[in-house]
């Protein structure tokens, strides 16, 4: 039954006797508009300082000290829940970390630096950017003294703590938290601090007080919260969070529409509004953070004082250092590894003041790790972690933005491009405005206020130089194509070295543009652009890059040389250890200016010269450098039999040959003996190809014993220069492939294009014939014998007796292969001896595999009909697989005879898979 409600009453009574009085029922609330000299009649709780309040029986209790102190514990037992971790911007659902474990120390200031400091902080990289932080000028202000007396023993009722985008502005309002929630900041000066975020707020909708407001950033109920804004409001402080982000409009900015209490409902943007400029708790103290582009905005909103002015600088180069360990706190070797590459790289090294690319370059590291692969491998370039970190800021610090990705892109290169012309890194508002259409809410630009005088003046820059640099970069390759091409054409000529002193207006500055280019141009990064942007680089920019840096390069040599100062050279050499010269033309001179640089080398790890056009003359004189090399990849031409000696001096002994080419050359069987004993003597091979003058049955069995050794080579070739009788192939070819030892004969000598002949060759003439069989069984095979049967076959006409004996000697000899698992066969036709040997072969060779038969070079000379019914209806059904390829002769009666029946008649392509009982 519903209990009767009482009627409570409370009387004001002024100095001069003015009385005010009023009456509300039972759970009912009055607001008060006298709070001096009150006479209170009946059970009733007043509440000061806050317009407005709950139900009094949820706030004040028989002891309300004690329940006040137990609300304060509570709430920051629940705080210390909520802010203990933090989820990353890759995390998957439900990982996080400690924030205690990410956290690491920020540089922050407390002064406004002159144009000059900034601009001289953006123009330098390395350990010159780091020292300057470490000056008395970046004297540091922790977060424990933010509130702490000022010269005049004032205590700030308003902090701005301004930064850059992913500077670590939120992540120090979370920490700020934790720690007063923990008990080690702040205790002394507030019972409460409340966090508000303004990406959240931009998200309520419709009109709503202050006490509304922060039940959406709080997990507090309106009693709590009406509990914490009358209890001391002088000992509440509101962190605010990203102004920057707060959507406010002209309406917004005035003064107009702003609420005058707790209680009283408007947009969030104005209720914020009116807590920031003091309408609201003007005994409150508030700490915001927000990027410098809406620094001034929010300080003509603040009407609070005294203000304290604090700026997050990002990491000092020990912050640095610190964030790796903390990253990496369970492995001490990836640690120091991973800090010490990213040290050694200028660049990325400076970029590391930004807490988020700190970040992004530990993750790399951490998932490269994962996979096993080496961290010097797995040292991500400058450019890729430049396009991870524009992705981060524009999918998680962009909300909001008036223009499309491509279009934002764009105008920041324009800009960026603007100053790279001329010489600029802080641009004027104006210029700004001309070319962005809205810089104040762009991430990656930042805003500075200088005096001038008696008045303000308002300039933007990129974040550093590399950034500009970057972007400038960014804006040529997103260009069309052809535009594109061509500004990076003229960007390239007008560094050509040698111009340099007749061109007024050189653009050295440009060369970080260009290396920002080349990691734009790389696939990977090509990639990224694309999935998560859709953004396409210019693929004509690569070639031109390409061309450049080759006649860069020698031309770097050539400075050297001419300098010939040999401590410089020592100096600027010391670190090259992979010489890549693959594809440019050396000639005599460059091999001299080249041989006398890598003397100086240290250490040669890798040198690559295919395709270098290099003599045995030019050899020679590379001869030391190419001997110091661990790992080589080389192509010699034109090699005679007296150069021999200068090819295998300069091999030594002991390498990884990944190549050697020997093009043009006229080798013996003597000097093909002395290269192979050669690669005999090397750590490892790759690839070996060889031109010589003639192939012979000793030519074969030296190859043979090549690849009985344990260091045998993946590949070796062997051609025929020139013609020559005394050859029995044009080519030879062995490998070893999965245990699996191929060797394969050509002789292209005796192939016919399908254009030239006038009537189809119906004679035997065995083009190629290749056999694969287990690596072990290669000492155990008669490879003379197997050569004197090819060469047999070959030059015998079907239906003759010598061809029935010697293609009888070659079926023989093949079944005696132990352990045969491929036959490759390539003839002018398929004729009906050919057809019934090979499945006599078929059906005696029980580990035979895989048996293919071809006619002509491509496949493009002729079957018959007689000779693939013979195929097709045999009546042992063989089990490896049977492949025939070529074209087919449908001529019902005897063959063609003329060229005109012979186009008309054999056009049939056969393409015949035998496997078990099925042909395709």
């Amino acid at each position: 039954m519903e209990q009767p409600k009482k009627e409570q009453s409370v009387g004001c009574h002024s100095a001069e006797g003015l009385s005010v009085s009023a009456s509300a029922q039972t759970g009912g609330h009055i607001t008060a508009p006298v709070l001096s000299h009150t006479t209170v009649t009946g059970n009733v709780t007043v509440i000061t300082n806050v317009s407005g309040s709950s139900n009094p029986a949820d706030i004040h209790s028989q002891n309300p000290g004690k329940t006040s102190q137990n609300f304060k514990d509570g709430y920051k037992k629940l705080i210390c829940s909520e802010y203990a971790y933090v989820t990353e911007y890759n995390s998957l659902p439900g990982e996080h970390v400690l924030l205690t474990d990410r956290y690491t120390e920020l540089l922050i200031i407390q002064r406004h630096r002159e144009q000059s400091e900034r601009e001289k902080e953006i123009r330098t990289i390395g350990e010159k950017f780091f020292s300057a932080r470490d000056s008395e000028k970046y004297s540091n202000i922790t977060v424990e003294q933010f509130f702490s007396p000022d010269d005049h023993e004032l205590i700030p009722k308003a902090v701005i703590l301004q930064g850059n985008s992913g500077n670590g502005k939120s992540f120090t309002a979370l920490k700020i938290m934790l720690d007063w929630a923990s008990g080690t900041v702040y205790t002394d000066h507030f019972d409460f601090i409340i966090h508000l975020k303004c990406k959240e707020i931009n998200q309520i909708s419709g009109e709503k007080s202050l006490v509304e407001l922060l039940r959406y950033s709080q997990s507090l109920t309106p009693a709590q919260i009406s509990q914490i804004l009358q209890h001391s409001p002088e000992r509440v402080l509101f962190l605010i969070d990203g102004f920057d982000e707060l959507k406010l409009s002209q309406d917004n900015m005035s003064n107009l529409s702003l609420p005058t209490d707790v209680q009283t409902p408007a947009s969030p943007e104005s209720t914020l509004k009116a807590l920031l400029s003091g309408h609201l708790l003007p005994e409150s103290f508030l700490l915001v953070t927000t990027r410098s582009t809406a620094t001034d905005t929010l300080s003509k909103l603040l009407k609070k004082q005294p203000q304290r002015f604090t700026e997050i600088m990002g990491f000092s180069e020990r912050g640095v250092e610190e964030f790796f360990q903390r990253f990496f706190k369970d492995d001490q070797l990836l640690q120091t590894q991973a800090y010490e590459l990213v040290r050694a790289n200028e660049t990325l090294f400076t970029a590391c003041f930004i807490p988020v690319i700190c970040w992004i370059i530990c993750t790399v590291f951490r998932e490269r790790h994962k996979d096993s692969t080496e961290l010097t491998n797995g040292l991500d370039t400058a450019t890729s972690i430049y396009v991870d970190f524009v992705s981060t800021l524009l999918d998680h610090h962009c909300q909001g933005l008036s223009q499309s990705v491509p279009s934002l892109l764009r105008s920041l290169g324009q800009l960026a491009e603007r100053g790279m012309l001329e010489q600029q890194v802080l641009f004027d508002k104006k210029s700004v405005s001309e070319t962005v259409s809205d810089p104040t809410n762009n991430p990656f630009l930042c805003k500075f206020l200088f005096k001038r005088k008696i008045r303000q003046e308002t300039m933007f820059s990129f974040m550093h130089l590399s950034f500009q640099e970057f972007f400038t970069a960014l804006y040529y390759a997103l260009l069309n194509e052809e535009k594109s091409q061509s500004i990076v054409r003229e960007l390239l000529q007008s560094l050509d070295p040698t111009q340099l002193e007749q061109q007024r207006n050189n653009k050295l500055y440009f060369l970080p543009v260009i290396q920002f280019l080349c990691g734009l141009s790389n696939e990977e990064v090509n990639i990224s652009l694309m999935e998560t942007h859709n953004l396409s680089v210019s693929p004509n920019i690569k070639a031109e890059l390409k061309e450049w840096i080759i006649y860069m390069e020698m031309f770097i040599l050539y400075c050297l040389y001419e300098l010939h100062d040999e401590d410089f050279v020592k100096k600027a050499v010391e670190t090259w250890e992979n010489i890549d010269l693959a594809g440019i033309p050396l000639r005599r001179t460059d091999c001299w200016v080249l041989q006398y640089c890598l003397q100086f080398c240290p250490h040669i790890k890798r040198l690559s010269l295919m395709g270098c056009s290099i003599t045995s003359e030019k050899l020679k004189i590379l001869q030391p450098a190419v001997c110091r090399s661990e790992e080589l990849a080389l192509t010699v031409e034109n090699l005679s039999e007296d150069d021999v000696g200068v090819l295998v001096s300069a091999l030594g002994e002991g390498k990884n040959l990944s190549f050697l080419g020997l093009e043009n050359s006229v080798l013996s069987d003597h000097s093909v003996q002395q290269v192979l004993s050669s690669l005999n003597k090397q750590r490892s091979l790759g690839l070996v190809s060889l031109t010589v003058k003639t192939i012979t049955t000793s030519t074969v069995v030296m190859l043979s014993e090549v690849f009985q050794n344990e260091t045998a080579p993946g590949y070796i070739s062997v051609e025929v220069n020139e013609d020559s009788v005394e050859s029995f192939c044009s080519s030879l070819s062995v490998s070893v492939i999965n245990g699996d030892f191929r060797l394969s004969v050509e002789d292209n000598r005796w192939m016919l294009r399908f254009s030239e002949i006038s009537s189809p060759q119906t004679e035997p003439s065995l083009l190629a014939i290749s056999l694969t069989c287990p690596h072990s069984q290669i000492s155990s095979i008669n490879w003379t014998t197997f050569i004197q049967i090819i060469y047999g076959v070959k030059i015998s006409r079907e239906n003759s007796p010598e061809f029935d004996g010697q293609f009888d000697a070659l079926l023989s000899f093949l079944r005696s292969v132990s352990g045969l698992k491929e036959v490759y066969l390539n003839v002018n036709s398929l004729t009906e001896s050919w057809a019934s040997r090979i499945l006599s072969l078929i059906q005696t060779c029980p580990s035979l595999q895989d048996i293919s038969f071809k006619t002509g070079e491509d496949g493009e000379d002729l079957f018959f009909e007689e000779e693939i019914r013979l195929l097709q209806h045999c009546e042992e059904v063989p089990d490896p697989t049977l492949t025939v390829e070529g074209m087919g002769c449908m001529t019902p009666t005897d063959e063609c005879t003329e060229q005109s029946q012979w186009t008309q008649n054999c056009n049939l392509n056969v393409n015949l898979q035998f496997c078990g009982e099925n042909f395709e």
